[in-house]
């Protein structure tokens, strides 16, 4: 069980981290909710399922029920290979910015590592379009507007806190709103 024991290790330097970030990115995320702009989330391999995963939470609900947030994971098939083949893999998610994004909403950038190609260029794309950032990643960071670094480099703790992350921003939407 050493994966519950890394965890356990990590759970205080993230404590630390967030004591600094979380407030930011959940003022951040509600500031474009309440504005009535839309979300769009981004990652690779598992940190596209918790792009999908928050996405779901925003739109449907959390715990409580809300009304419905405007929420998109970048992450349809057709798109994604169509970009893929026409513009290359660096492209995917920067070229569905340019189509949907609009000032004023806001890019969640999720990488475990902070150096994905692709999710560097929505980022990049994203602020040059007027979007908001927030990223969560690792140690290294995404160069985001509020920038949520969880201090692993371990692929799977970092994925399960920033699942961690994603519910205690929903939970905070879920407070905003009573």
């Amino acid at each position: 069980m050493t994966g519950l024991t890394d965890l356990h290790q990590l759970l205080d330097p993230l404590a630390t981290e967030l004591s600094l970030s979380f407030a930011p990115a959940a003022q951040l995320l509600q500031s474009v909710l309440k504005e009535n702009h839309k979300v769009l989330a981004c990652g690779n391999g598992g940190s596209a399922t918790q792009a999908s995963h928050l996405a779901a939470e925003l739109v449907v609900r959390y715990q409580t029920d809300r009304p419905s947030f405007g929420a998109i994971a970048l992450l349809d098939s057709a798109v994604m290979t169509a970009c893929s083949n026409d513009y290359g893999y660096a492209r995917v998610f920067s070229r569905q910015i340019e189509g949907i994004g609009r000032p004023g909403d806001l890019l969640v950038a999720l990488s475990t590592s902070g150096m994905s190609k692709n999710v560097l260029e929505a980022i990049a794309t994203a602020k040059h379009r007027g979007l908001r950032t927030l990223g969560i990643s690792g140690k290294v960071g995404l160069n985001c507007d509020v920038d949520v670094r969880i201090p692993s480099t371990h692929t799977a703790r970092i994925q399960e806190c920033t699942l961690l992350i994603i519910h205690l921003l929903c939970e905070s939407l879920d407070h905003a709103s009573t």
